[in-house]
């Protein structure tokens, strides 16, 4: 299958390849992410000799075992006897002092696991063989808080790492490569449920429709993403107490602090603060403060990261005893369609407005590039009134204000001014006024407003 993007963490990767010298680079990012697509990708590419391991739950010398297998395998030897990891380890750093070879050892935390004082032997040879060594040493992992631990100063391989990838999930407009024959309509709603994971991404059937797609993959018994999104969930937080509580009432549309502690049952506020704060560390959850009070708690959000992991917990988790008694058509209208055409997507639909104006600031592409980008907190005491615009940008002449409408009809100008006057009611003072349309716009803009449409967002 065609690979799909990661362009500046390829061009990255290749540049740490082409060095002459000893490099160490780790790769991670959640399950399913796409880390292993992009390093085998990059080998492809590359005339380098490269050893690319799995790592395995088991035993230092299966690892080992396994391992000599690649070597004899590449040097075109009988497979050679180690007796520990770190004799390998060594043989390899001895090989590329003559030619450079790139070593990956993916799910590292597993090898980790299985051999004591691994990052302590890597620290030992590369020091050893820093300046003498052509290896380029890639460690993967899943494991985010595993792999972050290895950068900490306490850690053994601290100062030692010269190239680090956390890979995220893909933005709207790389995903949309993998069902590129969908409209744009479509296409919004594809990214809204599957998000930027590329294993979800590539089972997207272009025979069938966006319905179909989301029956067939998640919203059936036995649905294959359904286990997925389960075993996924289950493997990251099941030891965390209270955090399908705390996920169902996100997905619900909760996000304050106070709504959560009242709608999840958690006990207490600490363990809300620590459940909180170990699934933003895991990267399943992230808090948003409004960029015009960013210091401020009380205001800050909580988020699900994951399109699947919310639509699984806003439409499956929540009713999954009715889906697994009812036909899945039946199902779809019933607890779905109508709330994920008139709600659930056009929530997406802003997160998507979000990313292209990234996409247009990171190439250079606005008139005035903006320094942040976010929600804008106004808080009125007098009129009694309190609220939060989902998408603002600031840079050096201001705030621009951005609206995005994912509705049938065009956008008339009337409504346009409307809108603008409630902004400027809140004391928002914008010197700009974009606003972003799934179907167009009844009449021209004048000087301070930004039109975008569908058809941009995909250009």
């Amino acid at each position: 299958m065609k690979f799909y993007g990661r362009e500046s963490q390829r061009k990255s990767l290749h540049r740490m390849l082409n060095r002459k010298d000893h490099q160490v680079s780790l790769i991670y990012g959640r399950r399913r992410v796409g880390k292993s697509e992009l390093i085998k990708q990059v080998l492809r590419e590359t005339p380098i000799k490269k050893i690319y391991y799995e790592c395995k739950q088991t035993t230092e010398m299966n690892n080992v075992d396994s391992l000599s297998v690649l070597i004899g395998e590449l040097y075109h030897f009988p497979r050679p006897f180690f007796p520990n990891l770190e004799m390998l380890l060594d043989y390899l750093f001895q090989q590329s002092m003559n030619e450079p070879l790139v070593l990956v050892l993916d799910e590292y935390p597993y090898l980790r696991a299985a051999v004591a004082g691994l990052d302590s032997i890597l620290q030992s040879l590369t020091d050893k063989y820093r300046d003498i060594s052509g290896l380029k040493l890639i460690l993967c992992g899943s494991y985010v808080d595993i792999m972050k631990s290895l950068m900490e100063s306490q850690n053994p391989l601290y100062g030692r790492v010269d190239l680090t990838i956390d890979l995220k999930p893909m933005d709207y407009y790389e995903s949309a490569m993998f069902y590129s024959s969908f409209s744009n309509e479509d296409r919004v709603r594809l990214y809204s449920v599957f998000g930027g994971i590329p294993y979800f991404n590539k089972l997207i059937d272009d025979g069938l429709s966006v319905r179909e797609n989301i029956m067939e993959l998640i919203a059936s018994p036995g649905a294959r993403l359904e286990n997925e999104v389960s075993m996924y969930l289950k493997s990251e937080i099941s030891k965390i107490t209270n955090a399908n509580e705390v996920f169902e009432a996100l997905a619900k549309g909760y996000s304050k602090y106070s709504d959560l502690l009242s709608q999840s049952h958690v006990s207490s506020g600490p363990a809300m603060v620590d459940v909180l704060e170990r699934l933003i560390r895991m990267e399943v959850v992230r808090r948003e403060a409004p960029i015009n009070d960013e210091k401020n708690k009380r205001k800050a959000g909580y988020y699900i990261t994951d399109n699947l992991s919310l639509f699984y917990y806003k439409y499956i988790f929540r009713f999954s005893s009715q889906m697994n008694i009812m036909d899945p058509e039946i199902f779809y209208d019933r607890y779905i369609g109508n709330d994920f055409e008139s709600h659930y997507v056009p929530s997406a639909f802003e997160e998507i407005c979000r990313q292209y104006l990234v996409r247009l600031n990171r190439a250079g592409q606005m008139p005035e590039p903006f320094e942040k980008i976010g929600k804008y907190y106004y808080d009125d005491p007098l009129k009694r009134m309190n609220g939060e615009f989902d998408i603002v940008t600031a840079d050096q002449k201001g705030y621009v204000f951005y609206e995005a409408k994912f509705r049938k009809e065009p956008i008339s100008l009337s409504m346009i001014r409307e809108e603008i006057r409630q902004v400027e009611r809140t004391g928002l003072n914008c010197y700009k006024y974009g606003f972003i349309s799934r179907s167009g716009f009844a009449e021209e803009p004048d000087e301070k407003m930004v039109f975008i449409t569908l058809d941009d967002l995909y250009a």
